[in-house]
């Protein structure tokens, strides 16, 4: 899975005080996908449901993990023929679906081969050549690829999938539903940055995450420009400010564009997106950062149910802030 510092621009979660004695507060983290994961609930049975979240979220890694030989989709990118895919990879691959045609090919989950010339992802960068570009653009293309029943068919065996890009914000959703199925109302669940909240905290307040300035960073917590308060809410954000490498004095991000094969060249910093489910706002939030400013606006007016904030560069390097759907209601402190 795609491996990021804990909270890419989603810093700090405040935690509250023990307030009730009929509830407890239970915290547990650990590791997971190539990164961390942080959750915090609120149970009146004191239970430490850690065991079984961990048990559920290397279930999850079996079945998308790019980074395990064995997996579910390192299977189907090895043309196993016996290879048959489970519900986590039909929800990953109809949501990949949905948002490549929403985004007009600006998300494409077909992308591993380029991810790994580059040396984004498990495989050995190449040395970049147009030619060799080119060659991988053949067989680059969601249009490649289907499912049936659970059965992968390709046009190009050479086809192979990745949906890193979203399947932290997938595994949020799946953790988050277990807690409501154990009968949990209040929690906040990160996984690799990305996080979904419901109910309210000890202080009977919603809970609350720090956004991170998109200052190139590798290492380190920048300054904060706001907080979000998150009511039933995911938040993703997607940036360019983790995973980089500059050669012969040229910065080249993460975030690569389906249709050329290079990192998408926009002044777009950074996209914020919230939303009521974190598989829709991981996904998008890295379909948004590739398609561009201009681009993106077109899309969030068509999508109201996506509350985004968009942070770009002027001609001068200076900061600049788009908000849409109404996301001023959930910002606070905001740092202009």
């Amino acid at each position: 899975m795609k491996k990021t510092n804990f909270c890419l621009f989603l810093i700090s979660i405040f935690s509250a005080p023990h307030l009730y004695a009929q509830l407890e507060s239970a915290s547990i983290e650990g590791t997971t996908q190539g990164t961390t994961y942080h959750i915090t609930y609120l149970d009146n049975k004191h239970r430490n449901l850690q065991p079984e979240i961990e048990k559920l979220l290397l279930d999850f890694d079996f079945s998308v993990s790019t980074y395990n030989p064995f997996s579910i989709i390192s299977r189907v990118n090895q043309n196993d023929k016996d290879v048959r895919v489970d519900k986590y990879f039909k929800k990953c691959f109809k949501k990949a679906k949905e948002v490549w045609k929403n985004s007009d090919g600006a998300f494409d989950p077909t992308v591993l081969p380029l991810t790994n010339a580059w040396g984004f992802g498990p495989g050995r960068k190449l040395t970049i050549q147009k030619n060799k570009i080119d060659s991988i653009l053949q067989f680059v293309g969601f249009q490649l690829i289907k499912l049936k029943g659970n059965k992968i068919v390709k046009e190009d065996p050479r086809v192979e999938l990745d949906f890193n890009a979203f399947a932290q914000g997938y595994s949020v959703d799946v953790v988050s539903n277990f807690l409501n199925k154990k009968g949990i109302k209040s929690y906040i669940v990160e996984i690799g940055g990305e996080v979904y909240a419901k109910g309210t905290n000890l202080n009977d307040k919603a809970w609350t995450v720090n956004l991170e300035q998109p200052k190139d960073n590798k290492e380190s917590i920048n300054n904060f420009i706001a907080s979000a308060i998150l009511k039933n809410c995911a938040i993703s954000t997607s940036g360019n400010n983790r995973r980089f490498f500059i050669e012969n004095g040229i910065k080249y991000a993460h975030h690569l564009d389906p249709k050329t094969g290079y990192p998408a060249k926009n002044n777009l910093l950074s996209a914020s997106l919230f939303a009521n489910n974190c598989i829709t706002t991981d996904a998008n939030a890295t379909g948004v950062l590739v398609m561009g400013l201009d681009k993106a606006k077109i899309f969030l007016q068509k999508h109201p149910e996506i509350k985004a904030l968009l942070i770009y560069s002027d001609e001068s390097g200076n900061y600049n802030y788009y908000k849409a759907n109404g996301v001023d209601k959930i910002l606070i402190d905001f740092k202009e």
